[in-house]
């Protein structure tokens, strides 16, 4: 039986590294080819070490001001963005969850319905409002018009749908308000779900190409896709360069995974609550 058990214990090990290999290969492969000179990143045959480490790739696009910048202004984009994604959609969650108000199904229908409509099929009105609105150009137009999110809605829905009546109604008996109960009862109970949420919105953001190169034309304002598809058609081949580039794009989501990996596996445990 032990020996059966070192068997099993080693297979799983080894299907867990290769499913991981196979997963990281691709990230492993652009943080290498930062490393290689202008042409050899597509030359045949295909080489996955450079010929010559040249360091040079990572410290002349860590040099371009531009790209500290976009980088700079992307981070703090995707942050706000996250911040009030969790801050709309989990006070909309915790009204559907637990008010009693006119219209509350009809209106949840209506929110659980914009779930199925393709963004891209409203991209050109949007783009009408937000231009009629005056607001190309701006912060504003990145992250206002995403922050509500009907997904998310329904996540954090789902949670606050499980806890315990008895905990709000022990506050109400305590004079507590609503708000004083979504911020004292609810919201420090929803770390592990609001990681997930805000992981989502942050990612969503930071990935974002299309929206950004419809609405923003200011350099000062680049994203970091835009950059990067920017450095893509002005110096194409500097493939060496665009490589450390992008690995240099993936470092902070990389490092958030790595600060709440314990949350987000929580988070999906808490996914399957009914």
């Amino acid at each position: 039986m032990r020996r059966r058990n070192a068997w099993r214990r080693t297979l799983l090990a080894a299907v867990g590294g290769g499913v991981a290999l196979v997963a990281l290969f691709p990230l492993l492969w652009v943080v290498i080819a930062g490393f290689k000179g202008k042409t050899e990143v597509l030359a045949t045959p295909f080489r996955f070490f450079p010929r010559k480490w040249l360091v040079e790739n990572y410290t002349d696009i860590l040099g371009d001001p531009i790209f500290r910048k976009a980088m700079l202004v992307t981070f703090g984009g995707a942050i706000l963005f996250a911040a009030l994604s969790l801050l709309v959609n989990a006070g909309a969650a915790y009204v559907f969850a637990r008010l009693d108000f006119r219209f509350k199904r009809i209106l949840w229908v209506y929110v659980i319905m914009t779930m199925f409509i393709p963004s891209m099929s409203i991209l050109l009105t949007s783009f009408i409002v937000v231009n009629r609105m005056g607001m190309l150009d701006t912060l504003a137009v990145l992250v206002l018009p995403g922050v509500a999110s009907a997904g998310s809605m329904f996540f954090i829905r789902q949670f606050y749908l499980n806890i315990p009546l008895a905990l709000e109604e022990a506050a109400l008996i305590d004079g507590a308000g609503r708000f004083r109960i979504f911020t004292s009862v609810f919201v420090p109970m929803s770390f592990p779900v609001f990681v997930i949420v805000g992981i989502g919105a942050y990612l969503g953001y930071w990935n974002s190409f299309v929206w950004p190169t419809m609405t923003i034309t200011n350099p000062n304002l680049f994203q970091i896709m835009q950059y990067l598809y920017n450095f893509r058609s002005e110096r194409s081949t500097e493939m060496g360069m665009l490589m450390a580039g992008s690995a240099l794009a993936a470092a902070p989501t990389l490092v958030l995974f790595l600060i709440f990996q314990r949350y987000i596996i929580s988070g999906i445990k808490i996914s399957g609550l009914k």
